[in-house]
């Protein structure tokens, strides 16, 4: 049988849920959302940094990113905060898609899977 452990569980979703050797993060965006891409991609990345810390992993162990970026024209600044956030080596399986937000003012959000260390 299926071991799954939802933590910090809302209405509508959980923002870790563990399978077996599994974490999966709900979607994480920018501390502040009246900032730039490259602080909202910073402190976004430092959010998924505490939930992966709470879940007992850290991000070496992330196994998939999904990335959605309002406009693609912040590709290249989002990436020079991601390519200094990602240990040299772990790069995960990642996809970054052009997407409307839940916000206009939203920037960037991700989608985190990491196995547990």
């Amino acid at each position: 049988m299926a071991t799954i452990e939802r933590m910090e569980v809302g209405q509508r979703m959980s923002r870790i849920v563990k399978h077996n050797e599994t974490v999966y993060l709900c979607g994480q965006v920018g501390a502040d959302a009246n900032t730039d891409i490259t602080e909202q991609t910073r402190t976004m990345l430092d959010k998924v940094d505490v939930l992966l810390e709470q879940s007992g992993t850290d991000k070496s162990y992330i196994l998939s990113a999904t990335i959605y970026l309002r406009d693609m024209k912040d590709f290249t600044a989002m990436n020079a905060v991601w390519d200094a956030w990602i240990p040299e080596g772990h790069a995960p399986a990642r996809a970054c898609v052009e997407a409307r937000l839940a916000r206009p003012e939203l920037l960037v959000e991700i989608s985190v899977v990491a196995a547990l260390k």
